[in-house]
């Protein structure tokens, strides 16, 4: 069964469900999350797209990302992901959310109206290799050096949700 993505508006309130694929090639707003974990030293885990995956394979983006199912809140969607793709799970707090729209080569579009959330772990995840080729830890200055220097390396979502999580966490520190 083909997985259905939650329509939203500008506010956020459901007005529908379509199939996943659908909403990519329509560029239809949908409701979605992405999952910053964070270690003790200040560092986020990211994770590198398996190679299998439809869109952006092989790039590296933040922790876990993907979309919210009928009925579940952004918290259980954000756990539920990371179980699945990095083996664990931690609380999660929602910090911000945005509208962004990023078209890809492949002709599909991600529009979505982007929860996001942070965490906090400190161990080694537990990769699942269906979703993940391979994980490693960055400082948030490195990650935004790298971007620069390397923005073919990362994800079209991420660079854009990145800036936006950096800020956050300037805003947060000071």
């Amino acid at each position: 069964m083909e997985e259905k993505v939650i329509l939203v508006n500008p506010n956020d309130e459901q007005i529908g469900l379509m199939p996943k694929m659908e909403a990519h090639e329509k560029a239809v707003l949908h409701r979605a999350f992405s999952v910053f974990v964070m270690n003790d030293n200040g560092e986020i885990m990211l994770q590198q797209r398996a190679t299998q995956k439809y869109h952006s394979p092989l790039l590296w983006t933040n922790t876990c990302c993907s979309h919210q199912r009928d009925g579940e809140t952004n918290i259980e969607a954000g756990k539920r992901r990371l179980m699945q793709e990095m083996g664990f799970v931690t609380e999660l707090k929602e910090v911000f959310s945005f509208i962004y729209k990023a078209p890809f080569d492949n002709g599909l579009t991600e529009h979505e109206l982007d929860h996001v959330m942070v965490g906090h772990y400190n161990d080694d995840p537990k990769i699942n290799p269906e979703e993940v080729a391979d994980w490693k830890w960055m400082f948030p200055e490195d990650i935004r050096r790298d971007i620069g220097k390397n923005p073919e390396a990362y994800t079209a979502w991420f660079k854009i949700i990145f800036e936006r999580f950096y800020n956050y966490l300037v805003k947060s520190i000071g």
